[in-house]
């Protein structure tokens, strides 16, 4: 049967709209990123507590990847876009009016649960509504585009922030969530004959589980973006702002401005990225290694410069951190090339957790070096400072040492398979 609906008009309609949506969470999900230091003074917090903020959020998200993924294969992407976004709006309404620390972490909770729906149903979207050979780029597109939701949580937000404080900006936030409900309920749809597709393979969840996991493809997807993406969500969710002002004695405004680096590289990088993957299907974990090694290598660069690094060094480091987030999409790429298209949820979803995982283990370990050197020291001076920032952040090399291992173990077990779905 020709479907006529494949790339038409109303296919990119809905894929601006999705993009949309992605883009509110993506504002959503950063927002507290750059609020670290109005919260400490909030909620007295200690950086531990501070880094339980995000710790919290990024658990809930990565732990509703996987039930997720099976609602998306059972239900579409189009009611799982509607509840996340208003699941964030009550989050950050919350947030407003939290004075205290447990009620700070149920706003975050929120937050955390509504953005986990979005991405992966706006991925799911993809070939619902576009032919496969467009899909690569448009992946891209949608991790691209959608990273200048990063724009309204370093600009306006901020600005509020600091201008009318924590509920006005946090408020802002949840009306931007209403805005994207809206916009979900008026254009977003299922692809016609969705319910025979969603209904064509019915399977177990635990064997509907196995079955997308079985595949290397899957597992490398995982590793993949657990590599690429745990210093990205180190950096914009929890540490990377305090970093910049307490560590490297930047002003506050002025590193806000320059954390916009990580969407401008989005926009460059990604839609290139996108046509290589596309170009060379076979080479596309070359290009997340090549990324991985450099991302590792800026870190070594700033960690172990003496003093406080150089603006441009500053600057490098930057771009090379933000290039993990295009890479990212590379491991969805995976999931979609191993897996039929009645697991694509699930096997997206299993893969989306890996970089999370990631990101909330580093934050927490991060955190708790900070306050151990802290109470080591007698508990004097400040908490955040450039020595304490270089031996805690040491803790990345750790992580990406062991990402990338298990994506070399599993890419040689998804060579050896071979792709059975074509891509």
């Amino acid at each position: 049967m020709i479907q006529t609906h494949l790339n038409s008009t109303r296919s990119w309609i809905i894929f601006c709209a999705g993009i949309f949506a992605y883009m509110a969470a993506v504002s959503q999900r950063t927002s507290f990123g750059v609020a670290g230091l109005q919260a400490t003074e909030r909620f007295d917090a200690t950086a531990q507590i501070l880094a339980s903020f995000s710790v919290v959020q990024l658990v809930v998200y990565a732990g509703a990847q996987v039930p997720i993924g099976l609602l998306l294969d059972k239900v579409g992407p189009r009611i799982l876009i509607i509840s996340g976004s208003v699941l964030m709006a009550m989050g950050q309404a919350f947030l407003a009016i939290s004075t205290n620390v447990p009620m700070g972490l149920v706003g975050r909770i929120l937050v955390g649960s509504g953005d986990a729906m979005v991405f992966v149903s706006v991925l799911k979207l993809l070939p619902l509504w576009f032919s496969g050979s467009r899909i690569p780029v448009l992946t891209q597109l949608v991790g691209t585009f959608g990273q200048m939701g990063q724009l309204v949580s370093l600009f306006p937000f901020h600005l509020l922030l600091v201008q009318f404080g924590w509920t006005p900006a946090f408020s802002v936030m949840s009306g931007l969530a209403l805005a994207s409900l809206l916009i979900a309920v008026s254009l977003i749809r299922n692809a016609p004959g969705w319910a025979h597709l969603s209904t064509s393979a019915p399977m177990r969840t635990r064997d509907r589980l196995s079955a997308a996991w079985k595949q290397p493809g899957t597992r490398l997807g995982f590793w993949t973006h657990f590599t690429t993406s745990f210093m990205l969500n180190v950096f914009l969710l929890s540490w990377g702002y305090p970093f910049l002002v307490q560590g490297q004695g930047l002003d506050g405004d002025f590193a806000s401005a320059l954390m916009s680096i990580f969407v401008v590289v989005a926009i460059l990088y990604g839609p290139f990225l996108g046509a290589l993957t596309a170009r060379y299907p076979d080479k596309r974990s070359n290009f997340a290694l090549g990324v991985i090694a450099a991302m590792t290598l800026m870190w070594a660069v700033v960690l172990f410069w003496p003093g406080a690094a150089p603006l441009w060094v500053l600057i490098l480091l930057l771009v090379a951190v933000a290039a993990g987030g295009p890479s990212s999409v590379i491991a969805f790429d995976f999931a979609r090339t191993f897996n039929p298209p009645h697991l694509m949820g699930t096997a997206v979803g299993l893969v989306n957790t890996g970089g999370f995982f990631g990101g909330f283990v580093t934050i927490y370990l991060v955190g708790a070096i900070m306050d151990w050197q802290y109470v080591a020291n007698g508990s004097n001076g400040e908490l955040y400072n450039l020595p304490a920032f270089r031996i805690a952040l040491l803790v990345q090399f750790v992580m990406a040492f062991i990402g990338v291992t298990f994506m070399l173990i599993e890419r040689g077990k998804a060579r050896r398979q071979g792709t059975k779905i074509p891509a």
